[in-house]
């Protein structure tokens, strides 16, 4: 009795592993067959918006983006509507300080960015944040302007030339701010429309 059933277990093993083996290999299939679902689910998605940079980190960005190695490149339409924007003229600054933007007109989008007896010859380049930079390569100068203020520094040197410059835009931009919202971002153009403002 004992060898017959020794016999019949020994015969029906084989059978027993054969079928746990085939249930194994359906599973993965199964599981295959539902990620590919969850794949295109996830290309359908939208891809998330970038966070917007808060207000003092946008300056810190862009004073240690190094200055670009390209001396003087062709400007595209983008960066000649960035130096629309661009605040010119005369432009105070702390401690008695002052920065003179000019268009040069000969070449749209460059200009002549003076401070005391140094002229540095800029142009506009993409910036991280959307802020807008000009650039002086060869000297190794930048000129951050901000919604509500401005700044020259010389990255090749490490020196901070000028800081909290304004223009009257950027001092308006300043004085509201100090009332508190709603405010247009610092990055945003002077003639952008102030969120939750009464039209």
């Amino acid at each position: 009795m004992k060898y017959l059933l020794a016999a019949a277990l020994a015969f029906a093993a084989p059978g027993l592993v054969f079928a746990q083996s085939a249930s194994t290999d359906k599973a993965p299939a199964k599981k295959a067959a539902t990620a590919k679902p969850a794949a295109k689910t996830a290309a359908a998605k939208p891809a998330p918006k970038k966070p917007r940079l808060a207000r003092s980190a946008a300056k810190a960005v862009e004073t240690v983006t190094p200055i670009s190695d390209e001396p003087s490149p062709v400007l595209s339409a983008a960066d000649i509507d960035v130096a629309k924007r661009v605040h010119t003229g005369h432009i105070a600054c702390e401690l008695g300080n002052a920065v003179t933007i000019t268009p040069d007109e000969k070449n749209p989008g460059y200009f002549a960015v003076q401070n005391r007896k140094v002229t540095y010859r800029m142009h506009p380049v993409e910036s991280r944040t959307g802020a807008i930079r000009l650039e002086d390569v060869k000297a190794g100068a930048m000129w951050l302007q901000l919604g509500n203020k401005s700044m020259l520094m010389n990255q090749k040197e490490g020196l901070r030339l000028a800081d909290e410059c304004q223009s009257a835009d950027q001092l308006a931009m300043s004085e509201t701010m100090k009332k508190g919202p709603p405010t247009r971002g610092l990055l945003d153009a002077p003639d952008a429309p102030i969120p939750g403002a009464q039209k």
